[in-house]
């Protein structure tokens, strides 16, 4: 069974994002930029000894649905021990790529998916070797 393990939040104005949800909910922010290969914040959202989850912010990479065009909301991104063998049954479901397969360097192995209702989430397979 996979847990979501990570969230993601698109922003035109990240540093705008950064300031709401710090002064909203007092998260703060870690940048991970290095990892990732581009500008990218961790987001801490409270003690490991609590339970939830952390995330992603990141500048947005397209364009956001007008008003009453529907939702733009938050990533999630589910955990999982196999990436090849997830993608496998998403692919087999009648899912699609969104964004391939991609390491974050010395971390992880990520990607980004479709439902079949358009919905995007993401997987990530923990891998210390991943390059």
């Amino acid at each position: 069974m996979s847990r979501v393990v990570h969230f993601e939040i698109q922003a035109d104005d990240v540093e705008r994002a950064k300031a709401f949800y710090g002064a909203v909910f007092d998260w703060s922010f870690e940048d991970y930029g290095q990892v990732t290969g581009s500008p990218y914040w961790g987001v801490v959202t409270g003690p490991d000894d609590q339970p939830g989850i952390n995330g992603g912010l990141l500048q947005r990479p397209a364009a956001t649905p007008g008003a009453g065009q529907g939702t733009n909301a938050f990533v999630c991104t589910m955990q999982v021990d196999d990436y090849d063998a997830t993608e496998r049954r998403i692919l087999d479901a009648g899912g699609q790529v969104a964004l391939p397969k991609a390491a974050l360097t010395g971390m992880a192995w990520q990607g980004y998916y479709l439902d079949p209702e358009g919905n995007t989430f993401g997987i990530h397979q923990p891998d210390p070797e991943a390059k």
